[in-house]
């Protein structure tokens, strides 16, 4: 385009803005990353290429207190202080190109979740996803062959239920209550018992049939419950359906965030994509 005034062209030639252009796509976006599981029973995360770095409660031996207890941040400094050690060990002190991936239980509320988005964006991570734990375990899971999921997740303090459909949680039920609660005879019976009522509440909600669906393809069982066959096999038994035990139950949720990570990490590659701290359902 020619000025009125003096004729001269004005702007950028077309080539150099297909140059411009060109440049900008193909910027590489993060490359790293690092998915977190924070339990009450201690963290557990994985590094892509590496798998776990952490398994436990490495890192908490020596304090009064734990810094996760039912599923929530209960000690933020402490939190703080853990995460930024997991990130020194898994990406080093430059983070701008990674991602970190965290989940959270089911009901964990708001307040969890934004403190929780809060210390992964102090990490300094080009960017951050908080997902519920549910959403993790049926990715590890793999494919039940379309429809609704029914997750239950027996961990140390907290037993939840979640029903997703189309990936979305939909529903879910939570006791705050787990292994290290129940009295080692009665375990089975208790935990089977709790689990049971939560999914017959489920059920008596339903108005799509969504949880009649999820038994038909067998609930996906995780967490340390999932390890005991006298409670899986209880499950079965009652509910009248077969069980998917998640592989290795005690890790599927890392595991499941992992595979989410690699998602992320996948789409970034492609092109320049700004990753901003969500939350998804």
């Amino acid at each position: 385009m020619r000025s009125s005034r003096d004729g001269r062209r004005r702007g950028r030639p077309v080539l150099r803005q297909r140059e411009a252009r060109a440049g900008r796509a193909h910027r590489p976006g993060p490359v790293r990353g690092l998915a977190i599981d924070l339990g009450s029973s201690g963290t557990r995360a994985w590094v892509p290429e590496r798998g776990l770095v952490a398994g436990g409660p490495a890192g908490w031996e020596g304090r009064s207190g734990r810094p996760v207890r039912r599923g929530r941040i209960v000690d933020a400094e402490s939190c703080a202080g853990m995460l930024g050690r997991l990130a020194d060990t898994a990406l080093g002190d430059h983070r701008h190109d990674s991602v970190i991936v965290l989940s959270h239980p089911v009901l964990a509320g708001p307040e969890h979740r934004t403190l929780a988005g809060e210390l992964l964006a102090a990490l300094g991570a080009s960017g951050v996803v908080v997902l519920n734990s549910a959403s993790a375990a049926a990715a590890c899971a793999g494919p039940s062959g379309g429809g609704p999921v029914l997750v239950v997740d027996m961990g140390a303090e907290l037993t939840e239920v979640a029903l997703l459909v189309d990936g979305k949680v939909v529903d879910a039920r939570q006791a705050d209550a787990g292994l290290s609660d129940l009295e080692p005879l009665s375990l089975p019976a208790d935990l089977v018992g709790s689990v049971l009522d939560m999914i017959t509440s489920m059920w008596r909600d339903d108005q799509h049939g969504s949880v009649r669906g999820a038994l038909r393809r067998g609930p996906v069982l995780t967490g340390g419950g999932a390890l005991r066959r006298d409670v899986t096999g209880l499950i079965a038994g009652r509910l009248g359906v077969p069980v998917r035990i998640a592989p290795d139950p005690s890790t599927a949720v890392v595991r499941g965030a992992a595979l989410i990570l690699d998602s992320v990490l996948g789409t970034a590659g492609a092109g320049v994509v700004s990753l901003r701290p969500v939350r998804l359902r």
